[in-house]
């Protein structure tokens, strides 16, 4: 390559006109490919299911199952637009695609990411008012308000993430990033100090908070209408109520249990590096950085799971999917119940 083409910075180092670090063997390399393909596969054909159950069939048509439509959406978007570029990335240890395609991914990559989280949240609290304020239910969660929480989870990190990336401001005073990007042809995920404390407190760590703090109260509600329940039936611990009461009761803290676990799994370790980074001049190795991120992701994969295939209204529309059923005249308005 003419020397004239390249960043005068980058002339400092030697046979970096294209220079990737690519040192793992290929037996690890495809090994990983398999892996990290078969989430990707997982979280768009998974989150397309739900796209397709809840847009087809009008018994699903309710406030709760549109923020699961949107939430489905935002994984879809991640596992088709940035898990792919990423998966490449973190493979082969470079970036193949441009300077200028490298802020579009981050941009999205970070928009899409902390939009799915706030739809968790989201979600938290429509069951919060489900569970906790039944009879105020129907009033405070209309389809007009879940249509404004969409709205606000679209718009909120669209604007965050494209705001900060594109005006550099996520490095600001990080001396060496552009010659990371320009001269060895990489995308790291790097945030300054201010933005790294933002991005831990405001799209981690208080939706995080948020989420636990109305799932705790939603497992003492539920625990309280079961002992409400079990005096109303006379402590009669045979009954057939009594017993259908317990087993929703564990289905219920089951689930509630995994949801937190998998968002804390999946999300606290890169966020926690995120936070840290910065304050020890970037020291964490890029092969954990990188296992940390893509966690970040398997939520993505993991969210089709939990509010898909534990509802057995999915199975049943997956099962109209799968064998062509939806085509037919009238199947919208199947039973899914």
């Amino acid at each position: 390559m003419d020397g004239s083409f390249i960043n005068p910075v980058c002339l400092q180092f030697e046979n970096v006109s294209f220079f990737c670090p690519t040192d793992r063997p290929l037996v690890v390399r495809l090994g990983i490919y398999i892996f990290l393909t078969g989430c990707i596969t997982i979280t768009i054909f998974g989150n397309l299911g739900i796209i397709i159950s809840i847009s087809h069939f009008k018994e699903l048509h309710s406030p709760t199952n549109f923020l699961i439509l949107s939430m489905a959406a935002t994984d879809f978007f991640l596992g088709v637009l940035i898990m792919p570029c990423s998966m490449v990335r973190s493979v082969e240890r470079c970036w193949y695609f441009g300077n200028f395609f490298c802020k579009i991914h981050y941009s999205f990559d970070l928009m899409l990411s902390v939009i799915s989280i706030f739809h968790l949240c989201s979600i938290a609290i429509d069951r919060f008012y489900a569970v906790c304020h039944p009879l105020h239910y129907p009033i405070k969660i209309t389809t007009a308000v879940i249509k404004k929480m969409i709205c606000i989870c679209w718009s909120v990190p669209a604007i965050f993430a494209f705001g900060i990336v594109i005006t550099n401001s996520h490095v600001s005073g990080i001396v060496g990033y552009e010659t990371l990007v320009e001269c060895f042809n990489l995308c790291p995920i790097t945030f300054n100090k201010l933005w790294s404390m933002v991005m831990f407190f405001a799209c981690f760590f208080i939706p995080g908070s948020v989420m636990v703090g109305i799932y705790i109260q939603i497992f003492i509600v539920s625990q309280r209408h079961a002992k409400i329940l079990k005096q109303i039936t006379g402590n009669l611990k045979d009954t057939m109520t009594t017993q259908i009461s317990k087993q929703k009761d564990r289905k219920a803290a089951k689930t509630l249990g995994i949801v937190m676990g998998v968002f804390i799994s999946c999300w606290m370790p890169v966020f926690i590096t995120i936070l840290v980074d910065p304050f020890l001049n970037f020291s964490t190795p890029e092969v954990l950085f990188d296992a940390f991120n893509w966690l970040g992701y398997i939520n993505s994969t993991c969210n089709p799971l939990i509010y898909g295939f534990f509802y057995p209204w999915f199975r049943k529309a997956l099962r109209y999917i799968i064998f062509g059923k939806i085509f037919e005249s009238g199947s919208s308005l199947a039973n899914l119940s």
